[in-house]
């Protein structure tokens, strides 16, 4: 096999969800399927990279400074949802049931991965909570160890403003993620949301 596509095969493999086998597969169907599949896909994925960029206001990812959803004025302003990253956003909003704002923390905190409050977006966070329409923190972080712990800091962060801190229901399972929950869990877990402490 060529160092090339050894090469594809390797960087195809760090994709979550492809194994070294899928990743095989893939780089394979890419290659038979050159002219019709692989050389747009590789266009699209350049232009993609060079275009994206982090929304300055939230975190998302957009084609502007501040993404489409920050802009839309029919958007409630009054509540902001906290996740831990674009995916769990594209699964709240892919659920349809939240017309509020978002905010990515770009992770959760995490004593094993060194990661502490100065690597995630939390000064941010407090700052947009503190403006004065501002009535409600949504905490839509993961069921995990590092989640509670993000959201616990978050609440503590947030004490002194005249904010509900409320966080997701207990529909979602210990140990999920955002991103791999059906839309009606989902869905059922915002609705069903509570305060915290």
């Amino acid at each position: 096999m060529d160092n090339a596509v050894e090469d594809l095969i390797k960087k195809m493999a760090r994709i979550p969800g492809l194994g070294p086998r899928s990743a095989r597969r893939a780089a394979l169907f890419l290659l038979q399927n050159r002219e019709r599949l692989m050389v747009p896909l590789a266009r699209e994925m350049n232009d993609v990279a060079t275009r994206i960029r982090a929304c300055a206001d939230c975190g998302n990812l957009d084609t502007g400074d501040v993404c489409k959803i920050c802009i839309d004025t029919r958007r409630d302003r009054s509540i902001i949802c906290v996740v831990e990253d674009v995916g769990s956003l594209w699964a709240i909003e892919r659920a349809a049931v939240f017309r509020g704002l978002y905010h990515v923390l770009g992770g959760t905190l995490s004593a094993i991965d060194g990661r502490g409050p100065n690597e995630l977006h939390i000064d941010r966070l407090v700052k947009r909570t503190g403006h004065p329409e501002m009535a409600e923190v949504i905490l839509a972080l993961s069921a995990t160890v590092d989640g509670q712990t993000t959201a616990h800091y978050i609440q503590e962060r947030v004490a002194g403003l005249p904010v509900e801190v409320t966080r997701l229901a207990h529909g979602v399972p210990v140990g999920g993620e955002l991103d791999y929950l059906d839309d009606g869990t989902l869905a059922q877990a915002l609705k069903a949301r509570g305060k915290l402490g």
